[in-house]
Order: structure tokens, then C-alpha cells, then sequence
């Protein structure tokens, strides 16, 4: 289980762990007993850790069920029990961005660490052997266009770009022309994330989901980047670019920048939309593939 990945995983979760640590381990000086206390300190704990009240409720609803049914001794053997329940409560699906071909739409709030996803990904498609494109229609941005410029050369590929201040849906519109005359099998379409109010925010993506899927004769998926340090915040954006797009599935950033990294399963539980990508840095390395086992086991146990 100890690999380089889990070893760095286990590494940005720290903060997060050592949070819910304390709090466990609160429980478990207190003594053995299953009673009416550490049920509600165990239920604390979790939604300290930002699991969501929903999540929490559930889990330990589940948990006292089986420590019941199984006769367990104490609360360290409840404990144990909680790294597998953890895993188990997140959303399971296909890759998109495994599909071929496929057009991604990223979005997300500006800060969230979104053009520098799009990179990442574009550098380890490129990496695996496939052809991509970008799309730059996050044109109010300069430093948006400017980054992404620069992981663009660093992955081999071009972007699809019209100057500042262009309709961010003739962008899309001419990403998804372009990707089918040179054949990519991944167009990632790097979005805005601000404008002077979230309803003009979401009525402009919703045009760029509008064009770019009435143009495309692929699937288009929605993926939205999200900070894990704005805790529930985020998930409260969430919920809103889920209601105006339909969110296909969330990059989850900045793990190693907060204490609160249960809101991982608060965001999988309660929107029920898979986690694709987690990121713990700032290295292309430091964002993979989400395994919920994994995660449970770096969140609870580490190394």
C-alpha cells in the first residue's frame, strides 16, 4: 500500500488527519465503552472534519448498527471499522476523461486551481500517448490565456484562442471545429470562473454548454474544479454549477492546504457526483486519479 503516490497522498492529507486524530484519539483515552457519549463525540469528530452532516449521520448510524450486530468489544474496533465505511460512501463511475473522443468543459471558481488543472490533464493525456486540444474561453482572464500558454508548451499541444473579451461560446464553438479537423481525442475547454454575479456566470457557461454540445458529435462532460480549502463554501458552488450545468464530475484541489479534507465525502455524498481527480501540490505529479480507498486509509491511518 506504501507507494511513492500513497506516501504523497498521506503527506497532504496531514492536516486533515491530524485534525481528526486528535478527535479520535480523544475518544479513545476516554475509555472503551460504546455508550450514548461516544456515539455523539464520534459524530462531532467527523462533521469537524467537514464530512457533512448528511455523510456523518449516516455513517455512524451504520457503524453503531454493526457494532451491534457484530458484538465489538470496544471503540478502537469501532474505529477500525471506519476507515472501510469512509470508502464506501463515495460515488463510483467511468473516467470521462478516459473517453475517446471526448470534450471536457472545466469550470470552476477563479482560485480554484482550474487552468492549472486543464494543464496537468493535458500533459498527462500527452504523456499516455493521446491527442489533445485546448480551448482558452476564459476570456476575460489575461493571466488565464498566459497559463494556460504555458502549459501548453510544456504538453506539446495548441490552444484555440480569440482576443480578450471574445464570446467565451464562439471559443468553444471554433475548439470543437478544430479538434475534429486534426483528430484530438480530448478537447479541454478551460472556462471563466467569475463575472459580476453567479447568475451571469452560470448563463454564460450554460451557452458555452449549449454551443459546444450542438456543435460536438462526441459526448461533452462538465467537470468541475473545485478548492478544497472553502470547505463547505465550495460545496455550496458546487450545488449551484450542478443545477445550472449538470456536473459530469469534480476535481478536487489543495488538499494539502486544509484541515477540513472530510469535505470530500461531503461533496460525493450529498451531490453524488464521482471525484476524478484529487490534488495534493503543485507538481503534475500531485494530481491523480481518486481511489476512495486510498483516501479513507491517508484521512484516517496515513503511513
Amino acid at each position: 500500500m506504501s507507494t511513492p503516490w500513497f506516501r504523497r497522498l498521506s503527506q497532504g492529507l496531514s492536516k486533515s488527519r491530524e485534525r481528526l486524530g486528535e478527535q479520535l484519539n480523544v475518544l479513545l483515552n476516554r475509555g472503551p465503552d460504546l455508550d450514548e457519549e461516544f456515539w455523539a463525540d464520534l459524530e462531532d469528530a467527523l462533521i469537524g472534519s467537514d464530512m457533512g452532516v448528511t455523510a456523518t449521520t449516516e455513517m455512524v448510524a451504520d457503524l453503531r448498527e454493526q457494532s451491534a450486530r457484530k458484538a465489538l468489544p470496544d471503540a478502537s474496533a469501532v474505529l477500525d471499522m471506519l476507515e472501510e465505511r469512509i470508502a464506501r460512501e463515495f460515488s463510483q463511475s467511468p473516467d470521462l476523461l478516459d473517453e475517446s473522443p471526448v470534450t471536457v468543459l472545466v469550470v470552476g471558481i477563479n482560485g480554484a486551481g482550474k487552468t492549472t488543472s486543464v494543464g496537468k490533464l493535458a500533459k498527462q493525456a500527452v504523456d499516455q500517448g493521446r491527442s489533445v486540444l485546448l480551448g482558452s474561453a476564459d476570456t476575460f482572464r489575461a493571466a488565464a490565456s498566459e497559463q494556460l500558454d504555458v502549459w501548453a508548451d510544456r504538453a506539446g499541444v495548441d490552444v484555440i484562442r480569440k482576443d480578450r473579451g471574445a464570446d467565451p461560446a464562439s471559443v468553444a464553438f471554433d475548439s470543437v471545429v478544430a479538434a475534429e479537423q486534426r483528430g484530438a481525442d480530448l478537447t479541454l475547454i478551460d472556462t471563466a470562473g467569475r463575472l459580476h454575479t453567479s447568475a451571469d456566470l452560470m448563463r454564460e457557461l450554460q451557452k458555452v454548454q449549449r454551443v459546444t454540445a450542438s456543435r460536438c458529435a462526441h459526448p461533452v462532460r462538465t467537470l468541475l474544479v473545485m478548492d478544497a480549502t472553502t470547505g463547505q463554501n465550495g460545496l455550496a458552488q458546487a450545488r449551484e454549477f450542478n443545477a445550472a450545468m449538470g456536473v459530469d464530475g469534480i476535481v478536487l484541489t489543495k488538499l494539502d492546504g486544509t484541515s477540513k479534507g472530510g469535505i470530500a465525502v461531503a461533496i460525493s455524498r450529498e451531490l453524488g457526483i464521482p471525484i476524478l481527480r484529487i490534488g495534493v501540490g503543485e507538481s503534475i505529479d500531485d494530481l491523480r486519479p481518486f481511489e476512495s480507498a486510498l483516501f479513507a486509509r491517508a484521512l484516517v491511518r496515513g503511513e
